[in-house]
């Protein structure tokens, strides 16, 4: 947690923010060994962030003065990430590492290799996905939080949905013999898909290359989702 985000709930007025979470409180005693008078980085749910003192600190919870959170957080990364939904564990690894690495958008798309039994995980909650997000964003020192939306039909994704987004960006699906390499260091906004384990299947590449995205890989090796999102991401950056 190298950023303390706090949630609106946490803010009672333009100076003071409590913190009653069991889970920050335990990072500041164990990881920071926080005491009152230290000053730490906090910020803002969707605000700014910046220094911020502890005034108090006890087992049930912690008040923060957040009068000079005055500093933006940094810039999103401009990148729409479509991704094909993983299992349940490199779910929610996928979605902190994404988060990290800037990215405010994010679709979990449902192609022919998806386990039906992942649309059922517990993963999906709204809670547990907000969670995942907050961690990539304490993590990377931001506090905007990406919106997630749950496609579960590729076809109408597809049809219905894809074009609105390739209409004000550049459609870019990663997949494993595709004639061209990741481009690096991309200006323009990007909406990059990203395929299950396994892949997609040779029809549902044909529809995205229909759609208008090119075909791009990260070379000859196989890797796991994560580590190619992590991959992707990075080189867009």
């Amino acid at each position: 947690m190298n950023l303390i985000l706090l949630s609106p709930d946490d803010v009672e007025n333009d100076r003071l923010a409590r913190v009653r979470d069991p889970r920050r409180l335990k990072h500041l005693r164990d990881v920071h060994g926080a005491a009152v008078g230290d000053t730490l980085t906090l910020g803002l749910e969707n605000g700014p962030m910046g220094r911020g003192m502890l005034l108090e600190y006890h087992d049930d919870e912690a008040l923060f003065d957040v009068s000079r959170l005055d500093e933006a957080p940094p810039a999103p990364l401009g990148v729409h990430l479509v991704l094909a939904l993983p299992r349940p564990r490199m779910l929610a690894r996928s979605l902190e590492h994404a988060t990290a690495l800037g990215v405010k958008s994010l679709t979990l798309l449902n192609t022919r290799r998806v386990e039906k039994s992942y649309w059922q995980s517990p993963e999906l909650d709204a809670d547990r996905i907000h969670r995942h997000l907050i961690l990539g964003l304490e993590q990377a020192r931001d506090t905007r939080l990406p919106e997630v939306r749950l496609a579960k039909g590729f076809r109408p994704f597809v049809e219905d949905y894809l074009p609105g987004l390739l209409g004000d960006s550049r459609g870019l699906v990663a997949h494993p013999g595709m004639p061209h390499e990741c481009p690096r260091g991309v200006e323009e906004p990007t909406t990059l898909v990203v395929g299950p384990e396994g892949g997609f299947i040779d029809w549902e590449v044909e529809q995205l290359l229909a759609a208008g995205c090119q075909g791009i890989h990260l070379g000859p090796r196989i890797l796991r989702v994560e580590t190619a999102v992590t991959a992707l991401l990075a080189c867009l950056s």
